[in-house]
């Protein structure tokens, strides 16, 4: 039984350590505060030039031309509906006749359990043409991983889940592929926008063994690639995101003092409406595989947050830098606000996938 005299008794023991946390998130607001007012008074330009002065390759992002378009990092979302029969209305006129696309991977691991290791993955697609009367694909592939290819090279003689992970990722990538070069003879307005349940940026690929990320970063690549060598639309989409990109950015610019927080929680206060988002910024993170020589391919990528949730952070949203440089940001943007206004907050086609 639960001692509430104990438990008042334990939290008072922590009430210095509870004051300390709460001083610090009071000093981290300030610091958010100062330095937002001073990037807010700056251009483009003017970030790029104190990005080069500091001799920063990898300041976390770069600014886009829309910076200098929107006031306090906020494109407004004009639509404003009076429930969620309107939203959906609005919704079905964006998305008819143009089809969406996702691919969704699930695993089981290797077990202890069993006498004999095996592993599995499962890669589910699901293709809305948003046709009139409904028109949908849905199918799915699944694998085995047997003994043979769960080795670990005798590293450690466990059954390694990290193959399996691996497996899973690559699939996903490629399963995606197969869907943009499935339709690339299509007419453009036909060619589906394919959504990926993830980022780009595969910060963690870093992290492993340089034969174990490579994988990684080949199938990472050839999905971007595919989506600009087939003119198709591609989506990452990150709903929460722990990604310090932006953050970056504005302490490089005018740090120190120098903020700790997340992208999500810095913009937050700044996207109040459903649908608002930020400007779109070019990917620059400063990770172990950008200051190795190995992450060219992120300035590949353009990225924003929108408001999808009053009860969550801004989601992330990035896009292979080439839509962005054709003008069809805002309408991809459009698309995906669709996807989610019919999955209650997160895109339906990934969802269903």
């Amino acid at each position: 039984m639960l001692s509430r005299d104990k438990v008042l008794g334990a939290l008072e023991e922590k009430r210095t350590d509870f004051e300390q946390y709460q001083d610090k998130q009071h000093s981290e607001q300030d610091t958010r505060r100062h330095l937002l007012d001073l990037f807010l008074r700056l251009s483009a330009d003017e970030v790029m030039a104190r990005v080069a002065a500091r001799e920063q390759e990898w300041p976390g992002a770069l600014p886009t031309a829309e910076l200098d378009t929107v006031a306090d990092l906020c494109v407004p979302f004009a639509e404003r509906w009076a429930n969620h029969t309107e939203a959906r209305r609005w919704a079905m006129t964006v998305l008819q006749d143009r089809p969406a696309a996702a691919v969704d991977g699930s695993q089981i691991p290797p077990s202890k359990d069993f006498s004999v290791p095996l592993g599995a993955v499962q890669i589910g697609w699901y293709v809305n043409h948003h046709a009139p009367g409904g028109k949908y694909e849905k199918d799915l592939y699944f694998e085995v991983l047997p003994p043979q290819d769960l080795d670990d090279d005798g590293s450690d003689g466990d059954f390694p889940d990290w193959r399996v992970n691996q497996r899973r990722f690559v699939l996903e990538c490629q399963y995606l592929v197969k869907l943009i070069e499935r339709f690339a003879q299509a007419p453009a307005p036909a060619r589906p926008l394919c959504f990926f349940d993830g980022s780009f940026i595969i910060s963690f690929a870093g992290q492993i063994r340089p034969e174990r990320a490579g994988p990684y970063l080949d199938a990472v690549q050839a999905l971007l690639a595919a989506s600009q060598a087939r003119a198709t639309p591609l989506v990452g989409f990150v709903d929460s995101s722990g990604s310090r990109d932006v953050v970056q950015l504005v302490n490089t610019a005018v740090g120190p003092p120098f903020m700790s927080m997340s992208d999500g929680a810095l913009l937050s206060a700044l996207l109040p409406n459903w649908g608002d988002r930020s400007p779109f910024f070019t990917c620059a993170r400063n990770d172990t595989l950008s200051n190795t020589g190995k992450a060219a391919f992120y300035k590949d990528v353009a990225f924003c947050y929108i408001r999808l949730s009053a009860e969550r952070p801004p989601a992330r949203i990035e896009l292979p830098r080439w839509l962005f440089d054709s003008g069809q940001a805002e309408a991809i943007v459009d698309r995906v606000r669709a996807e989610c206004v019919v999955g209650n907050g997160y895109p339906y086609v990934i969802e269903t996938a």
